[in-house]
């Protein structure tokens, strides 16, 4: 392998691949680094599957990022014969008082994209016998949504990264981060490597190795549970009933039609366990919550699908005290990037986000608007240590 690198991307996942494959694509040398294989079950890409959704009740900037990733997800599928992405659609409900239900349907109206509106929970209850939504519930359908295949996501962009001429160090944590006024140094267990430009995009890694860096944020990683239960196919299959997001009082919940038999997929994207990701327990069914939360909200919203648990698997969410994203250069040091804190709704935007890191690393800005993303907002800056509350 060489030593010097044009850049080099420490946190081989979700957006560091698809910033590697970017990047390699336009003839830029580049190293890839990660502490372990990816795709793999310590980061927050695995679980097979993830949802994308265009009209994001995150708020109105999302939207354009959605539809930025939906084109590159698309290019991406046309050029591999792995399944990306997989059009179910998705459904989006809650009471009448939910503010992520009402954006969602804002922004939607926004950016003209095709939704339907259900005004009553029995009108969703109609269009899908299989869920059972209280009146008082409104939402919306966005049938050109769906459901992105996580795990061959990355294998691509790794595939095309390498193919391209990228180089790749699995299995190799970063010792130490040096950085000089026009170059960095990455110290390894096989090495030092050094690069004219970085990006770190370490997931739930970040803080730590962003503190080495004089950047001092207020990411903190959590412990979430989803679970694969047995449902009646007829029903749940992916070709009869969509992706779904559920916005309650007593919590939030997403979930996956039955892909090839698997069972109706769901998790609680709220209340997770604050955690340090080197000591997370990642044995699913230590807390009773862990399947008794998403048991209980399918027996009273999906009785069908309340079935036996077929698998549980744990993965880490990282959030930032307002739940936006961090995409932005380093503020003391222009030759890096930086991505961090996806708060459990950042998988989705990963294709673009990967396109704006390659941008960010090459020219110094990006044609995507993200403002809203700075790494230096003043929500981050009121609390630079110590735990960050979970959503």
């Amino acid at each position: 392998m060489e030593s010097h690198y044009d850049v080099i991307i420490v946190g081989a996942g979700s957006m560091g691949m698809a910033a590697g494959y970017y990047l390699a694509k336009e003839g830029t040398k580049t190293l890839l680094i990660d502490a372990f294989d990816p795709p793999h079950s310590n980061g927050s890409h695995s679980g097979d599957t993830r949802l994308i959704r265009h009209a994001c009740g995150e708020g109105y900037e999302y939207v354009p990022l959605a539809i930025r990733a939906q084109e590159l997800w698309d290019e991406l599928q046309k050029q591999t014969n792995e399944t990306i992405f997989r059009k179910t659609g998705v459904v989006t409900f809650g009471p009448e008082s939910s503010d992520f239900v009402n954006q969602a349907i804002a922004g939607g109206k926004k950016y003209s994209l095709p939704i339907d509106m259900f005004d009553h929970g029995e009108e969703i209850n109609k269009r899908w016998q299989g869920i059972n939504a209280p009146e008082g519930h409104f939402g919306c359908y966005e049938p050109e949504a769906g459901v992105l295949f996580s795990g061959n996501c990355i294998r691509t962009f790794r595939k095309f990264a390498l193919q391209n001429g990228a180089d790749l160090l699995t299995n190799t944590p970063v010792d130490d981060l040096d950085v000089s006024e026009d170059f960095v140094t990455v110290q390894t267990k096989e090495g030092a490597y050094t690069a004219d430009k970085l990006i770190v995009s370490a997931g739930a890694w970040n803080r730590k190795l962003l503190s080495e860096l004089n950047l001092h944020l207020p990411l903190q990683p959590s412990r979430q549970t989803i679970g694969w239960f047995d449902a009646d196919e007829s029903l749940y299959q992916s070709d009869e009933f969509p992706g779904f997001f559920v916005d309650l009082p007593t919590g939030v919940y997403y979930g996956f039609p039955s892909v090839d038999g698997t069972g109706l997929k769901i998790g609680r994207y709220d209340a997770g366990e604050e955690l340090d990701p080197e000591y997370m327990n990642r044995e699913f069914g230590i807390y009773p919550k862990d399947e008794g939360d998403i048991r209980n909200f399918l027996e009273t919203f999906m009785p069908q699908a309340a079935g036996k648990l077929n698998v549980g698997k744990t993965c880490m969410f990282t959030n930032t005290p307002d739940e936006n994203f961090i995409i932005d250069l380093h503020p003391e040091h222009s030759h890096i990037a930086i991505a961090a804190g996806f708060s459990g709704h950042g998988y989705k935007f990963s294709s673009a986000v990967g396109e704006i890191l390659s941008q960010l690393a090459t020219s110094g800005t990006t044609n995507q608007d993200i403002s809203l993303f700075s790494a230096t907002r003043p929500s981050l800056q009121k609390q630079e240590s110590g735990a960050v509350s979970n959503k």
